[in-house]
C-alpha cells in the first residue's frame, strides 16, 4: 500500500489506531477489538498472518523495527494520517542468565522493546491528535521493586528503559494533553510465553482497553497492570 487515506463514515472522520506487533496474541486481539469498536485500524508487523488479513484492516507489513528503512516505510505509508491512539506492542523476549549472557541478544531486546517504541512515537508525534493516547506495552519484569528472582537481563533492562521512556514522553507531550500509559498485560498465553500464561489475550486486552478508555491528563505516565492495579517502578 502507498499511503493510507483518511477513512470517513457518515460524513465524520473515523478515529484511527496504529498497533505494532499485530500478527498474533495481544497485538491481534487489540486489532480485533478496535475493529469491532468502529476504529480505522492500522496493524504493523513483520509478516501478515491469515488471521490478521481476515480482520479487514489496513496492514503495513515487512517491518523489522531494528532496521532504519522500516521507519521510513511506516512514515511514508502513514503520511498525512491523523492518529488518535498509538499502541507500541511489538516486543522480544530472549533468555539471558548470568552464566550465559548473549550481549547481541540484549542489544536486540533494547532495539525492539525500548528504542523502537521511542522512535515510532517521536516519528509520529506530529500526526498524533491533541488529546490522543500512546500505550506502551511493557512488563512488570521491568519493575526494579518487583524483581525478586533476577535473571532475564536483556528483557528486564529493556522494559525498565521503556518505562522511563514512557514517563519522559508523558511529560514532554502533556502540553498537548497526549496521554502515555505503561501497560503490563499480565502473564498471557502467547507464543512469547510458550503458551504457558495464566490469562488469555482476550482477558488481557479487555483490561488494557478499559485503562486506555479511562485515560485522563491526570493519570498519564503511570504503570498499570491490565487488571487495573498500579505497579511499582
Amino acid at each position: 500500500m502507498v499511503g493510507i487515506a483518511e477513512t470517513r463514515i457518515q460524513g465524520a472522520t473515523m478515529q484511527t489506531v496504529v498497533i505494532t506487533g499485530a500478527t498474533g496474541g495481544i497485538g491481534l486481539e487489540f486489532c480485533r477489538r478496535y475493529k469491532e469498536k468502529g476504529f480505522h485500524v492500522v496493524g504493523i508487523c513483520r509478516k501478515a498472518t491469515e488471521a490478521l488479513k481476515e480482520l479487514g484492516i489496513d496492514i503495513i507489513d515487512g517491518i523489522d523495527l531494528t532496521k532504519e528503512a522500516a521507519f521510513s516505510s511506516v512514515q511514508d505509508q502513514l503520511n498525512g494520517k491523523t492518529i488518535d491512539i498509538l499502541i507500541n506492542n511489538a516486543g522480544l523476549l530472549e533468555s539471558n542468565s548470568l552464566s550465559s549472557i548473549d550481549y547481541a541478544s540484549i542489544r536486540r531486546q533494547f532495539e525492539i522493546n525500548a528504542i523502537a517504541p521511542l522512535r515510532l512515537s517521536e516519528m509520529l508525534e506530529n500526526q498524533m491528535a491533541d488529546g490522543g493516547k500512546i500505550a506502551m506495552i511493557t512488563s512488570r519484569m521491568g519493575s526494579i521493586a518487583d524483581n525478586t528472582s533476577g535473571g532475564s537481563y536483556g528483557y528486564r533492562a529493556s522494559k525498565t528503559a521503556l518505562n522511563m521512556i514512557g514517563v519522559s514522553l508523558a511529560h514532554d507531550l502533556s502540553h498537548r494533553k497526549i496521554w502515555v500509559g505503561l501497560l503490563h498485560p499480565g502473564y498471557v498465553t502467547t507464543k512469547m510465553t510458550g503458551m504457558t500464561g495464566h490469562i488469555t489475550p482476550e482477558v488481557s486486552v479487555a483490561g488494557m482497553l478499559q485503562i486506555i478508555e479511562q485515560a485522563q491528563p491526570n493519570n498519564t505516565g503511570l504503570f498499570w497492570h491490565s487488571n487495573g492495579e498500579r505497579l511499582p517502578w
